[in-house]
């Protein structure tokens, strides 16, 4: 190639440098370009600070419920208070509001950097009201409901509870994992997650607030000596209470009902025990096993070790009494 083409050549790439700088300023210097530096990067900062701004909230509130139960799994309790439940709720119910109103900011601030006027957003707010009513009701009453199951401390983070949801015959039952103001989250025995609709819940039963009781029906033969039977419960009362698995579940000695009900060859007692929340089920499996083992060293069998009695069928031929040594038969 000869000096001429060279020159030729970086001539041609010179102009089409300056063609191009020139294309670029004019486009930064025109609508779109002025747009952008003086509209365009203002918005994209300002979303970006919201979304920033939105992921250190949650972060907080995370953080929050990190410590409640880092503080829980620290000390020697044995189920968490029901402040440390409701404040959980709390920080997440803050966080959800928070991020909602943050996100509102953003919009009336990027509206306001568009300069868009209030007057021209009256009939859009009203069609967007207008199908708001109609078609959200659902949320509105879900947000309702959050935040009255909050505020009156109804359960928290932690409860276990059983919902009452409209539709559904069966009740949901399950630990609390989170609640928020639309929907409560459970975690069942079975480890799956119920999310229900906070405006569906219909009646709340809060098995673990405060104190909780273990109801133990203990059947025993009709034949039974009920003093004798008594005396061994209440045996066992007295000694559940210095139980070294039960002493720390229990907040009081359990107590003997009595009897609760009459059946064709057994009678039902009942014997109670008010324990720590939520931890009834655990109480009741431990004193079902200290009163079977009570009664079998006390002699006493229950309904099902009782042996059967058959009655004899007596035949018409000698229902007058030629055979008057039959009778009741006990099987062996």
């Amino acid at each position: 190639m000869t000096t001429i083409d060279l020159v030729a050549s970086a001539t041609r790439t010179s102009f089409a440098a300056i063609a191009f700088s020139d294309r670029w300023h004019d486009f930064w210097h025109g609508t779109i370009g002025e747009w952008i530096l003086s509209k365009g990067l203002r918005i994209t900062l300002l979303i970006l600070g919201g979304l920033l701004a939105a992921r250190f909230i949650n972060w907080s509130a995370q953080k929050i419920s990190r410590r409640i139960d880092a503080d829980f799994r620290e000390s020697d309790a044995l189920v968490r208070s029901e402040s440390a439940k409701h404040r959980q709720a709390v920080a997440s119910v803050i966080s959800y509001v928070a991020i909602a109103l943050l996100g509102v900011m953003v919009v009336v601030e990027a509206t306001d950097i568009l300069a868009v006027p209030v007057s021209s957003l009256v009939a859009p707010a009203a069609v967007l009201g207008a199908a708001l009513g109609f078609g959200a009701q659902r949320i509105v009453q879900d947000l309702l409901s959050g935040f009255f199951i909050i505020t009156e401390k109804q359960y928290g983070f932690g409860d276990l509870v059983s919902l009452t949801v409209a539709g559904i015959a069966k009740e949901a039952t399950g630990t609390v994992e989170d609640v928020t103001l639309r929907v409560t989250k459970l975690r069942s025995s079975e480890g799956e997650v119920l999310t229900i609709p906070n405006g569906q819940i219909v009646k709340t039963q809060n098995l673990s607030k405060d104190w909780a009781r273990a109801v133990i029906d203990i059947p025993v033969p009709t034949t039974a000596d009920l003093n004798q039977v008594n005396d061994v419960l209440h045996g066992v009362s007295e000694k559940a209470i210095d139980d070294p698995e039960l002493k720390d579940l229990l907040l009081d000695a359990p107590q003997l009902m009595g009897v609760e009900s009459i059946e064709l060859d057994t009678v039902n007692l009942r014997m109670v025990a008010r324990t720590l929340p939520g931890k009834q089920f655990e109480v009741g499996r431990k004193l079902r096993v200290l009163v079977i083992a009570a009664l079998m060293r006390a002699g006493i069998a229950s309904p099902a070790d009782s042996s059967p009695v058959v009655e004899a069928i007596v035949h018409p031929a000698t229902a007058g009494g030629a055979e008057e040594g039959q009778g009741p038969v006990t099987s062996k």
